[in-house]
């Protein structure tokens, strides 16, 4: 290992052969170089993990955080000033240590199973209604148009306590503040200042009169030291739910059925035992060969890490998708089983940062699915898997569109 640093650095994202299959330099860097230098599209350096073990360990260190604006973090992409991680809500909220961890047992009470299972009834009714709107338009569709990107989008207006009629909106400014590629600098920051305004004029508003939302309870509740959430940190957790939130799980409802659709024996799997939904969704999280970057974590000292050492200052990037489909952890890591159980995947990370909002994309996933089965059981790709486009952009992977027809 000790020769790493003289091989050239690869650069990074790496692309799969096909949407649907992982990028052939995966398994070749967990073999023989699970520590490895790659450029980002910044042309900055950084370090690649693509070990389960490698990955988890770093995941879950409470000292390595996100504060990817040190002067000598690695940026992301040069357009701007290294993208989504570096904006308004990083600098609001505290992004490691003691603060960190207070707003997030705030924001966490919100999202407990119990929360969840009773959101699931009207995540469900806003799934059966888009899936009867694609119906009624008739096949073929795309379902990532058609349900994939609307639904996470409702689900957190309505936790937010949003309108159902600004919901087109909410749409639009996820959209534009994520695809970092598709809209100028002007329009991106024209949409943050609409989304900022909208979402600060929305929390005075639940200050007068509360409800019952997520956002109406942050602003009553404190947290363990008394202190309450300001507005500026209400409005910051209101954009980092839509950023987290929207892109991510609508990109994985669209991957998530055109991986069971891919081969269709485990849509017929599912058919015969809807009560595989819940580890077919964990399967197809492990499973994903199209993930975006990976977490970035900025290291402020030496780390040891297999045999390798990594001097403080480095920008490494762990790539959960890769670690995943490590051999070493998962049986059989090549395929997807969707009753494989257990299944400790590291879709959403790992420790003290590990995705706030598991339980809500977990109960998506499951939902979409379950009224899919039941309601569309002839479902099918519309293209061969071969010819699924990937969605061009750096921050999160996904497919462009999901053409399906029943």
């Amino acid at each position: 290992m000790g020769h790493a640093g003289t091989e050239e650095a690869l650069g990074y994202p790496f692309t799969g052969p096909a949407a649907l299959e992982p990028p052939g330099e995966w398994e070749r860097l967990r073999q023989r170089c699970p520590v490895a230098r790659v450029t980002l599209p910044s042309g900055d350096e950084a370090s690649l993990l693509t070990r389960y073990d490698d990955v988890k360990q770093v995941l879950a260190d409470p000292r390595f955080g996100r504060l990817l604006n040190a002067p000598d973090a690695a940026r992301i992409s040069a357009t701007e000033s290294g993208g989504l991680f570096n904006n308004e809500m990083a600098t609001t909220l505290p992004q490691s240590g003691e603060a960190h961890q207070r707003w997030r047992r705030m924001v966490n009470r919100w999202f407990t199973a119990k929360r969840m299972a009773t959101l699931r009834p009207a995540i469900e009714a806003m799934a059966e209604r888009l899936v009867d709107d694609m119906v009624k338009s008739g096949p073929p569709a795309d379902l990532k148009a058609s349900v994939g990107f609307p639904l996470p989008v409702w689900v957190i207006c309505d936790m937010l306590g949003v309108p159902a009629s600004d919901r087109d909106r909410f749409a639009h400014w996820s959209d534009s503040l994520l695809n970092l590629t598709r809209y100028t600098e002007d329009e991106v920051n024209a949409a943050q200042d609409e989304f900022f305004a909208y979402l600060a004029s929305h929390v005075a508003a639940k200050r007068e009169r509360p409800g019952d939302d997520l956002l109406s309870e942050l602003i009553t509740a404190t947290d363990s030291t008394g202190e309450r959430l300001s507005d500026k940190m209400l409005v910051a957790t209101g954009l980092g739910l839509l950023i987290a939130g929207h892109e991510t799980t609508a990109n994985m409802i669209g991957k998530m059925v055109a991986m069971l659709l891919a081969d269709r024996r485990q849509w017929e799997r599912l058919l015969a035992d809807p009560s595989a939904v819940r580890t077919a969704v964990e399967e197809v999280l492990r499973f994903d060969a199209n993930p975006g970057l990976g977490m970035v974590r900025y290291l402020d000292e030496d780390v040891e890490i297999g045999d390798a050492v990594l001097p403080r200052g480095t920008t490494v990037l762990c790539s959960m998708a890769a670690a995943n489909r490590d051999e070493q952890a998962f049986e059989d890591a090549d395929e997807l089983d969707i009753a494989r159980t257990p299944n400790p995947h590291l879709a959403f990370g790992s420790g003290p940062h590990s995705c706030l909002g598991q339980a809500l994309a977990r109960t998506e996933l499951q939902v979409v699915l379950e009224v899919l089965l039941r309601k569309l059981p002839t479902l099918e790709l519309a293209v061969p898997a071969k010819d699924l486009r990937r969605v061009e952009g750096l921050v999160v992977g996904g497919l462009r569109e999901v053409p399906v027809r029943w």
